[in-house]
């Protein structure tokens, strides 16, 4: 869970707890009676057992329930000369050929050998070449890879 995503929390039996929430750019959620809450980097099931281990405080004896409700922090990043350069919201396993095509292809102009994948790295900023060419020859296959939430395709 990260940034950007919402989720439901329902609370058994009590309708003033249940929420819809939006995870902030800090990585928190903020609860009724709880307060803030530290959620990015976890799965929904580790959510639910810290909310319903704090909840339990006040309110014994409550199950929670949490729902991801819409996954807004795995985000791509297709910029330069694509029809419509943005940020894009991966639907669980995008490669870089499918975020182009959720850019809207790539433009007459653009130079397909000269594609790349910037990426986050712990020792800085990560280049990954991308030969579209290869690709629509259906050589090199292995280049198409799967994307991580930030990366960024930059089409020249």
């Amino acid at each position: 869970m990260g940034p950007g995503d919402q989720i439901d929390v329902s609370v058994w039996n009590d309708p003033v707890l249940s929420k819809n929430l939006l995870v902030r750019p800090d990585g928190m959620i903020s609860f009724p009676l709880i307060g803030d809450v530290s959620v990015a980097g976890k799965t929904v099931p580790q959510v639910r057992k810290v909310l319903e281990e704090s909840i339990s405080k006040f309110v014994p004896n409550s199950p929670v329930t949490v729902i991801l409700v819409t996954l807004g922090s795995a985000k791509v990043f297709v910029v330069g000369k694509v029809a419509s350069p943005g940020e894009y919201v991966m639907n669980g396993r995008t490669t870089v050929i499918q975020a182009i095509a959720m850019a809207g292809g790539l433009t007459t102009f653009a130079e397909r050998e000269g594609i790349s994948v910037l990426r986050e790295a712990p020792e800085g900023l990560v280049a990954f070449p991308f030969d579209y060419a290869e690709i629509e020859a259906g050589r090199n296959l292995r280049q198409n890879m799967e994307l991580k939430p930030g990366d960024t395709v930059v089409v020249p």
